[in-house]
């Protein structure tokens, strides 16, 4: 198996690793770069983030130099608009934007909400689904999209920069909205007719282990790294941890973090309007997605505003404790969690509390809010199985190191047994054998 350069790229930093296989050999610091928030918009400037990569890469020091080959894991959707030189025209525009609803809507009415569902395998979710973004530049930003040579999200980016190259791997685009997800068979032109835009400025569709070109030397120089040197086309960051769990038909691969993320592994993909569907990026399976969008951020949001006094550690035992007694008898609040919206809605839902009285207290909030997080995490299942797929009994979890893992399956119909994987992003980059187009 060849030795790996793996590059885990999220929303706020970059990691990179030497790669033997699925073991990790060395990781580098994380190099941050920062996400605009402004209202509904979510941006990244792209040469922020291109030296992240190169501090990235840097701190392994000689070691890096000594790799077969480059892989990518990416954050997706992060799109962006390239001139014929390669350079950015756009921000990068992350999965947490939400400022293209009223694109999103016009999008779904003009070719029917169904129709869109059949061919890409999802709705035009604002900012998750990133041609409700181009439509956004196409109205408000026209000037710089006439000049668009070449759109796609952040492994286009890189590659186009680094390597020359003009592709991109299924997984990436079928968050696109123009991708013919479920046959895995090119741009769709009812799609991208829509949206009105050529295909001409899309990149080309390889799956991920392919390699997408080689390092130029200006790229070489500024990364520290051989001329010449492979890059593989790369995944979106979900997609190589699914690798990692074993990517078998019916496995779910549960990511426990700030984002609670449940895929379900499978070959014959079954579209629903509450479901993300899209390309695993190799080879021909899928992954149909439930996102709970704020799960432990919206605990340690609850923290900050209603026990601003407790230590990290009281409160991650209170958490415990009450997600193990359930309800607060006599509680009638009631909570929505969706105070980072909902990634498969368009008109956007938003948090809220119920049933307050003037004796409710905080620990009823902060109850209600857990009691909220662990029925939505439930109510999940019976969607996935509504796919048509057998769901294995046994379930890999990444994350969950301050054990909400444990709250999140607690009311799991059924019996279950969850096996934990480690650094399953970039683990999962090691599993991709580099192969020739």
């Amino acid at each position: 198996m060849a030795a790996v350069l793996g590059l885990d790229i999220g929303s706020s930093s970059v990691i990179a690793g030497l790669l033997d296989g699925r073991r990790v050999l060395a990781e580098s610091p994380r190099a941050f770069f920062r996400t605009r928030h402004d209202g509904g918009r979510a941006e990244v400037d792209p040469e922020v983030l291109l030296a992240a990569v190169a501090t990235a890469i840097r701190g392994l020091g000689e070691r890096a130099r000594r790799v077969d080959a480059v892989a990518l894991a990416t954050m997706c959707p992060a799109w962006v608009a390239l001139d014929r030189d390669g350079k950015a025209l756009t921000p990068i525009v992350t999965h947490q934007d939400r400022r293209s609803v009223a694109e999103a809507r016009g999008l779904e009415e003009r070719i029917g909400a169904d129709r869109h569902l059949a061919l890409c395998g999802c709705r035009p979710f604002p900012g998750g689904i990133s041609s409700t973004t181009w439509a956004w530049f196409r109205k408000h930003q026209p000037g710089a999209l006439r000049r668009a040579d070449l759109v796609g999200h952040l492994n286009t980016f890189l590659h186009r920069r680094l390597t020359g190259a003009r592709v991109t791997d299924p997984s990436n685009a079928s968050f696109t909205g123009l991708y013919r997800t479920l046959t895995l068979d090119g741009w769709s032109e009812e799609l991208c007719a829509n949206l009105g835009v050529s295909e001409k400025v899309l990149p080309e569709v390889v799956d991920a282990d392919v390699i997408g070109g080689g390092l130029t030397r200006e790229a070489a120089r500024r990364l520290g790294l051989p001329a010449g040197l492979p890059m593989l086309t790369g995944l979106m960051d979900g997609s190589a941890g699914m690798l990692l769990a074993g990517a078998r038909v019916g496995q779910l691969f549960n990511v426990v973090g700030s984002t609670d993320v449940l895929a379900l592994c499978t070959d014959r993909p079954r579209p629903h309007p509450q479901l993300l569907t899209r390309a695993l990026g190799v080879g021909r399976k899928w992954l149909q997605v439930s996102t709970l969008a704020a799960m432990a951020s919206a605990l340690y949001w609850a923290r900050e505003q209603f026990f601003p006094e407790w230590s990290l550690e009281d409160f991650q035992r209170e958490l415990r404790t009450l997600s193990r007694r359930g309800p607060r008898p006599g509680c009638t609040v009631r909570f929505a969690p969706y105070l980072a919206g909902e990634r498969t809605s368009i008109e956007q839902r938003q948090g809220a509390f119920t049933g307050l009285t003037l004796a409710t207290t905080r620990m009823d909030l902060l109850s209600a809010i857990i009691e909220g997080l662990t029925a939505a995490s439930a109510e999940r299942l019976p969607l996935l199985r509504a796919t048509g797929t057998a769901l294995r009994r046994t379930v890999a979890v990444s994350g969950g190191a301050d054990r909400l893992d444990r709250l999140m399956h607690r009311d799991w119909p059924g019996r279950w047994q969850y096996r934990p994987v480690t650094d399953a992003t970039m683990r999962g980059l090691g599993l991709l054998t580099p192969r020739a187009r």
